[in-house]
């Protein structure tokens, strides 16, 4: 058997990989830069640590805890300190936490007493057409209201999506909400008897997973992985062209100014989509398009980690991190407490907090330089969380397609995948632009793509026996 192709080294790539190899199966992993690890980098310096990209791994699946197991990394494993579970939005210029219960929740002061009351009928709101593609916004204006889209939605989005809940669609970047109210007619409801279907199947929802990093930083896993798949693993390997005839799939690729070729058994597809669309793909002399999928938008971003003395922050940081509204008129999305939830991210007598900037909310500020970006985020947190010295420790990075965009529409992008799956029989596509863009999301979609190629491996070779 020849090997199996994975084109991109970001985590989903690597996490198929394994599996796959786990599964005896081989593979090389393309990758077209210097390193593997895509949006997961972690530096060190200074007695810092910075998280480029995530800062933390969601354990929403058994499968996140047998990867961390598979590869050893279980004496290396950080889970977030539990008296850091709290989270902050902001109202009024101030930092408010978000109520962890029913009673804290009537009594705070993120929400007025009419936009509570109103949430007391949502169970009894008449659920969408199932065939209706709403935008988050809709979605939630018709189910909660104008308040919770803008101190509580609007945020939300902000902080996971980097994103726009007047643009998002509720069926595709949100599918486990839309299929709350259609199961169930109700949030509320859903909420309550979805709790008992995850607990049957071993899944955690987002909001309650624990959180998981490492104590070197998340390039510890991808680090690891690159590790374990050896000389698997082809760096600096640009892919221009993939075919396929009667014999197989080759792959015509660019080495250090050299073109080269290899013959492969499966090719899986883990580029962001953007970079899907310079791909020269055909099956049987016949092209399999998709330049569709450049039409996906990806926002840019930029991570800002700031290390600070802590006397000069008057805030306890005493939670997760805080997430801005826009109505709120910041420049930043918000931030995380990453000292408060991890060990050893800062020197004694410091703290380090990690914010983002950008999105389609203000994507214009995330392409500054990095010294004026830092100003703006400085401006936030000299209001926000009171601090009065200058930092420390400054670290930007600049990502200029950060996440993609889920955004109404986004069925025809998915329906051309499927579509060009089937045109391609061993050609397979995922990744964060189609699988969920959380780190958990795309480990799990990486051991589901191996999981396919497994089955189509394995019927292949089932047929040939038959034809012989």
């Amino acid at each position: 058997m020849k090997s199996v192709a994975i084109i991109g080294g970001g985590i989903t790539g690597l996490t198929a990989a394994f599996s796959l190899q786990q599964r005896g199966i081989p593979v090389t992993l393309y990758e077209g830069g210097g390193c593997v690890g895509g949006v997961i980098r972690t530096v060190q310096e200074n007695g810092y640590l910075a998280e480029c990209g995530p800062n933390t791994i969601l354990e929403t699946s058994p499968l996140i805890g047998e990867l961390v197991r598979d590869t050893g990394l279980e004496s290396r494993q950080l889970y977030s300190d539990p008296a850091a579970d709290k989270r902050y939005l902001v109202r009024d210029k101030q930092l408010v936490s978000l109520p962890d219960s029913p009673l804290a929740f009537f009594a705070t002061r993120l929400f007025s007493w009419r936009a509570k009351a109103g949430l007391l009928v949502e169970p009894f709101r008449r659920r969408a057409a199932a065939d209706l593609e709403e935008s988050l916004a809709e979605f939630v204006l018709r189910r909660l209201g104008r308040e919770f889209l803008d101190y509580a939605i609007n945020p939300f989005v902000a902080g996971v999506y980097a994103g726009d809940p007047e643009r998002l669609s509720v069926k595709h970047a949100f599918a486990k909400l839309h299929a709350l109210e259609q199961r169930y007619g109700s949030l509320i409801k859903g909420q309550i008897f979805g709790a008992r279907e995850r607990k049957r199947r071993g899944t955690v929802s987002k909001q309650n997973a624990k959180k998981i990093s490492f104590n070197g930083g998340l390039q510890v896993l991808t680090d690891t992985l690159r590790e374990k798949l050896g000389d698997q693993v082809r760096l600096n390997h640009v892919a221009k062209r993939i075919s396929r005839d009667a014999n197989g799939w080759q792959l015509d690729f660019e080495e250090s100014g050299s073109n080269a070729s290899a013959s492969h058994s499966g090719v899986l597809l883990t580029l962001p989509a953007y970079r899907l669309v310079d791909l020269e793909i055909h099956s049987l002399d016949k092209p399999v398009d998709l330049a569709l999928l450049g039409q996906i938008e990806y926002p840019p971003v930029t991570s800002v980690v700031l290390g600070f003395r802590r006397e000069d922050v008057a805030h306890p940081l005493d939670g997760f991190g805080v997430l801005i509204p826009q109505i709120e008129k910041f420049n930043s999305l918000g931030s995380i407490f990453s000292s408060s939830l991890f060990p050893g991210r800062c020197p004694e007598g410091h703290l380090t907090l990690t914010s983002y900037i950008g999105g389609t909310r203000s994507p214009n500020l995330a392409l500054k330089e990095p010294e004026e970006i830092v100003q703006l985020v400085m401006e936030d947190l000299r209001v926000l969380a009171g601090v009065t010295g200058e930092p420390t420790y400054t670290h930007t990075f600049c990502y200029p397609n950060a996440i993609p965009q889920y955004n109404v529409g986004f069925g025809q992008f998915k329906a051309r995948m499927d579509e060009a799956e089937k045109e391609a029989p061993g050609l397979f596509l995922g990744g964060h632009f189609r699988d969920g863009i959380s780190l958990s999301d795309s480990i799990v979609a990486g051991y589901g793509a191996a999981e396919r190629i497994a089955k189509h491996l394995e019927m292949g070779l089932t047929q040939n026996e038959v034809n012989q």
